[in-house]
């Protein structure tokens, strides 16, 4: 039995000795920077001349038009761009289940290969092909579709389309994967029933796939949502926030409060926290509905 203890404990050493190098690291370049954020968020002050303030800077957040543009803007994204984006995901990855289909790998890797790009090279492909004399007024002109070119970078609504599409064709793909793996774990001979008892594809699309892909449409979901209140390359590299702030993304006026403006970390700090608590509240929402457990 004693014997048993000592390779247990020296079985749990060397253990700890594996994890503590990754553990000191994690700790210090992840737990940290989060815990000195916070601390810097209740000072204020230019660059590096901080003092304590207290709840100023959140205060001022209620105040701040700009932030609050920034912040309803990123919500226009939300409430457009992911439904789109997870409906056509699922739409797609149906479809590339199905085994009868021919190049399925050829379409999946097809699909899934725009989120592999850079995010710089293809921000510009797109912002080149929406310029006044770029591919897609060239198209909708020879269409007859539009009579003159259309400013798409230089109008707000026109500019946040180009986002919403940017966004759509980069994502749609990475979302897909995870329908296709939740699609293949569903037994096959639950469609065959349903067609035995007449259900037509649209039946089984609704009645089967989606509330069994449930908990994996949560997962993206709650990414999705993530990953739009904390959305920069696009609007940086796209629209650069404009025109007249109307592509602004929270993460972008952030950068510009820590780099671009006179430096307000302390104010950029509360900005942060806030954003990191709308998407904890909105996970948890999300989870509360979606998860019936």
């Amino acid at each position: 039995m004693e014997r048993v203890l000592k390779l247990r404990r020296r079985q749990n050493i060397i253990g700890w000795g594996f994890v503590l190098p990754a553990s000191l690291m994690i700790f210090i370049f992840y737990f940290y920077p989060i815990a000195r954020a916070f601390v810097l968020s209740f000072q204020t002050g230019v660059g590096v001349n901080l003092k304590y303030a207290g709840l100023f800077n959140y205060q001022r957040l209620l105040a701040d038009n700009l932030f609050k543009k920034s912040l309803g803007n990123v919500f226009i994204f939300l409430i457009i761009q992911v439904p789109i984006m997870l409906l056509l995901a699922l739409v797609l990855a149906s479809l590339l289940n199905d085994k009868n289909l021919r190049f399925r790998g050829f379409f999946r890797t097809a699909i899934f290969l725009p989120c592999a790009t850079s995010l710089v090279s293809y921000a510009i492909i797109f912002r080149s092909m929406f310029a006044l004399d770029g591919f897609v007024n060239a198209v909708l002109t020879n269409l007859s579709l539009i009579s003159r070119p259309i400013n798409w970078i230089g109008q707000p609504w026109t500019a946040r389309i180009v986002v919403v599409i940017a966004l759509t064709w980069r994502w749609t793909g990475y979302n897909m994967i995870f329908y296709l793996a939740g699609l293949q774990n569903i037994e096959p001979s639950i469609y065959e029933a349903a067609f035995i008892d007449g259900a037509s594809g649209f039946d089984q699309f609704f009645r089967i796939t989606i509330p069994m892909l449930k908990p994996i449409i949560l997962l993206t979901t709650i990414m999705s949502t993530n990953g739009t209140l904390q959305l920069f390359d696009e609007t940086m590299n796209l629209t650069n926030g404009g025109p007249a702030n109307a592509t602004l993304s929270v993460s972008q006026y952030i950068y510009r409060l820590s780099f671009q403006y006179s430096p307000r970390f302390g104010y950029a700090a509360a900005i942060s926290f806030v954003i990191f608590a709308l998407v904890a509240v909105l996970a948890f929402i999300q989870m509360r509905v979606g998860d019936t457990r």
